[in-house]
């Protein structure tokens, strides 16, 4: 068997991974790097028609965008994934089409392609610990992975071979739950895989949540007692829910004003609690029923509330800062002179929030830091990984090669063997 990097592995983005042989041929995730344009992954046309099957991790947009070039090429089979996930991807589209063309560029692919698209739901075929014949061939369990409601990792058994397959991962959310190897079919835990692909974005950062978020809050704390706001920029679907819940918690009595986006994203989250940590459920409804958290969706109410003059934290669902909306909730921070915006996550080179982390705009009233929310593993996450599902060969993804080199080293001195630190283009025999 053979493992091809068409993206993913050796930088930040385009989560796609081609497992094959003579006779067989999986796809894990199809995603874009939000990049320019746009880069997408490295596609073997004559490959796709050939494929029996395809699997989606979750929704974000560095695992699925490019989900309609397998469909353009000739692929006529399903994307397995869940049922929460499939659901999310229309919201990803539409945003995605507006970005490329905001870019002066168009899409590689039609709408059509995208209308093209089958899924088969994997929740559906069978619960955690139990096999799914997905494909002739090709045998899939799966487990929540605590990045998004509908996130999962998956175990594929291929011809005689075991491949894991993190996703994006993380034990460590406020409110999604995370499954380790119990979620295993009975039989399966404690026995290695063949390979293993995980997630390692965070590269050798070994600092875990709680210390992240103390020092979120001391910076939060300190803005909000200089009478200064705070804008809190966030994905979507994700950590967004995650720190709002949090910071409803953890600062009472300061008004919390989010895009209507975020707040709506709730819903699903509560539709299908068996996603969430025990309590969580509960914790989102404090938060929808708190007059302190105010939805806004227009142009007047967003001036509404920057109008009240009082200190508050401001959402808004835009991670990388590159939409208008954005941008205009930091110009008039910066105005008003005693504004701060906490940047949480990855920011790609060039976008808006990368540049004002690097030099904020002259004249600007607005501090800009970055500390992160964790989304992702990082050192000590990927060594519990591993000591925990257990490969004989495992290919660490999702951060750049030198990172990965480093933690590859790092792991490899404490006695981890066959880890392996590739990029895309390159292939491993297991």
């Amino acid at each position: 068997m053979q493992l091809d990097i068409w993206g993913g592995a050796g930088e930040h983005g385009r989560s796609c991974y081609l497992l094959h042989n003579d006779r067989i041929g999986v796809l894990l995730d199809c995603g874009v790097k939000k990049t320019g344009a746009g880069q997408y992954p490295l596609v073997d046309p004559n490959v796709i028609p050939r494929l029996n099957a395809v699997f989606l991790s979750h929704a974000h947009e560095d695992h699925s965008m490019a989900l309609p070039l397998l469909y353009k090429h000739g692929y006529r089979g399903v994307v397995w994934t869940t049922r929460a996930t499939a659901q999310q991807l229309d919201t990803y589209f539409a945003s995605w089409k507006k970005y490329v063309r905001g870019q002066s560029a168009e899409l590689p692919y039609s709408d059509e392609h995208v209308e093209a698209i089958r899924f088969a739901y994997l929740e559906e075929a069978g619960a955690t610990g139990e096999w799914i014949d997905a494909a002739p061939h090709v045998k899939v369990c799966w487990g929540r992975s605590g990045h998004l409601v509908g996130s999962v990792w998956l175990m594929l058994e291929l011809e005689g071979k075991r491949v894991f397959f993190s996703g994006d991962y993380s034990s460590e959310s406020v409110l999604l739950a995370a499954d380790g190897p119990e979620a295993l079919p009975p039989g399966t835990a404690g026995r290695p895989a063949d390979l293993a692909v995980i997630d390692a974005a965070y590269g050798m950062d070994a600092e875990a949540q709680p210390v992240l978020l103390e020092r979120l809050a001391a910076r939060i704390g300190q803005a909000l007692a200089q009478g200064g706001s705070v804008l809190l920029p966030v994905p979507a679907f994700g950590r967004g829910q995650d720190m709002l819940v949090w910071a409803r918690e953890r600062f009472p009595g300061v008004p919390l004003v989010a895009e209507r986006e975020l707040l709506q994203a709730f819903g699903p989250m509560l539709d299908r609690p068996e996603w969430l940590n025990p309590g969580a459920a509960e914790r989102i409804r404090r938060c929808l029923e708190d007059p302190r958290v105010v939805a806004v969706a227009t142009d007047a109410q967003r001036e509404q509330a920057l109008a009240a003059g009082r200190s508050a934290l401001y959402f808004t669902a835009d991670g990388m800062m590159q939409s208008e909306r954005a941008q205009w909730y930091y110009r008039r921070l910066a105005a008003a002179g005693n504004g701060c915006v906490i940047l949480t996550g990855h920011l790609a080179p060039g976008s808006f929030g990368q540049r004002l982390l690097d030099g904020p705009e002259a004249g600007g009233g607005c501090s800009v830091e970055g500390i992160r929310y964790k989304v992702h593993q990082g050192l000590t996450d990927v060594r519990r990984m591993l000591r925990a599902f257990g490969s004989r060969q495992s290919v660490p993804v999702h951060t750049g090669r030198s990172a990965t080199d480093a933690l590859c080293a790092a792991l490899a001195a404490e006695g981890f063997a066959g880890l392996h630190s590739l990029g895309p283009g390159e292939a491993l025999r297991f």
